[in-house]
């Protein structure tokens, strides 16, 4: 039997995460900024805010105008661009306030070349000529932390106390995680939680090591490729289910997984694959087992440069871009209320189903609570039809949300036809996708 996954706690298991980042994400690009627009995160339906890092950004090797939010500068210290510490603290007490936990970026591999830390070389990897090294030669604006070094471990656990004491925060996103030994965070983990019970751990990294002790839930890059794959490059949706059994087979049994389209490490999904193309994605991460991750931005559509160099940039989201797509905030908000309603959905068990054209469509069934959704998701860019295989289909009952998709080339019209079901056959517009829900005994 597979070792077991340490179990998440509850809230993060039926959580929504919400990525900010609090340059872009106001005009004041602060964090009394995301303070003020609260509400209309809570309104949107998610349930955790994972703000990026806030800490002071080095100058010296800086990449852009403003530098990455990954070259950390002084671990103890807000950006003074952001604000204050106490704007920290009046952003996790506001959020609380609206039932929304709050997990920070922690940057635990590198930090900028001009850190306070680098009074002590001997806390960073060197060469052999005692030369501070980066994480690798693209990474050139950091430099690398050495954990061989008890003195660099202890500073780094005390960095995790201190904001869990100061903010009240609920966990961390930790970034690179699997740069760092494994140990590092084994060993960290238990004195976190004597300072932050029930506190949430979300490695970036895919790693079934990183899952039995340490972290509640991890990157699901795997999935992600998988994704890109389908929509990008013409793999069969086929590989969608592999990679997700592949993962079963290989991750502690109960593992937690992120599931996401679009993050600030990438190309924004709207812009790689298109617009009904990256709601047919979302459509997948919303009803998919793990924890959905919305990215600031992707609920308008919007297409500002993200990633890559645009980190170092300042590019705003354009929130008034909903008048040009007005069905995307109205799939997020219809899609995460369905997500946040039923059980089957959040924690439910996932079982796929072969459909008659698997290089066109996943469809799975997702079954907890006293019920069972059948959901099919066209990815590609034609209309499909064909039987869905499932025992008595005339107990589903359609709950599609009532968004039209956006506008495909050559189309007259944006409003979503949704067929007439003549079971076992279903018809699926391009990039559409249709949930349907029964009870069961």
């Amino acid at each position: 039997m597979a070792l077991a996954a340490r179990p998440a706690p509850e809230w993060a298991r039926d959580g929504i995460v919400y990525e900010v980042f609090p340059r872009v994400f106001s005009p004041p690009g602060t964090l009394a900024g995301v303070t003020a627009r609260l509400d209309e995160i809570r309104k949107l339906g998610v349930t955790i805010v994972w703000l990026m890092p806030i800490h002071p950004i080095g100058r010296a090797k800086r990449k852009g105008t403003y530098g990455s939010p990954y070259s950390i500068q002084d671990y103890y210290a807000v950006n003074p661009d952001y604000g204050t510490k106490e704007d920290l603290k009046t952003l996790v007490r506001e959020a609380h306030a609206r039932g929304l936990k709050v997990i920070l970026d922690v940057v635990a591999n590198h930090t900028a070349w001009d850190s306070v830390l680098m009074s002590e070389p001997e806390r960073y990897r060197r060469d052999a000529s005692g030369r501070v090294l980066p994480p690798n030669p693209a990474w050139s604006d950091v430099a690398q932390l050495d954990y061989a070094n008890p003195r660099t471990r202890r500073l780094m656990v005390d960095v995790l106390e201190h904001w869990l004491r100061e903010a009240d925060l609920d966990g961390f996103r930790c970034d690179m995680a699997g740069l760092l030994p494994t140990s590092f965070w084994e060993e960290a983990r238990p004195e976190l939680d004597r300072v932050k019970p029930g506190l949430f751990l979300l490695a970036e990294w895919s790693g079934p090591e990183l899952l039995r002790k340490a972290f509640d839930a991890d990157y699901d890059w795997p999935f992600h490729t998988a994704l890109t794959r389908v929509l990008s490059r013409g793999s069969p949706a086929s590989d969608i289910r592999a990679t997700w059994e592949d993962e079963r087979r290989t991750f502690p049994e109960g593992t937690l997984h992120l599931r996401f389209s679009d993050n600030h490490d990438e190309r924004r999904a709207v812009a790689r694959f298109g617009e009904a193309a990256a709601l047919a994605a979302s459509a997948l991460v919303l009803t998919l087992d793990g924890i959905p991750l919305v990215y600031n931005g992707m609920e308008v559509g919007d297409t500002a440069e993200s990633g890559g160099p645009a980190l170092g940039e300042r590019l705003p989201i354009f929130w008034p871009i909903t008048e040009r797509r007005p069905e995307f905030p109205r799939f997020y908000a219809q899609m995460i209320a369905l997500r946040r309603a039923h059980a089957a959905l959040r924690q439910g068990e996932t079982v796929w189903l072969p459909s008659s054209d698997e290089s066109r469509v996943v469809t799975y069934l997702r079954r907890g609570g006293g019920e069972e959704f059948l959901i099919v998701i066209n990815l590609s860019s034609h209309p499909w039809a064909g039987p869905i295989p499932i025992e008595r289909p005339a107990d589903l009952v359609e709950v599609t949300p009532d968004v039209p998709p956006p506008l495909l080339p050559g189309a007259s019209t944006s409003e979503r036809t949704l067929a007439p079901v003549s079971w076992p056959t279903l018809r699926i517009d391009a990039w559409g996708f249709r949930v349907f829900r029964r009870p069961i005994a």
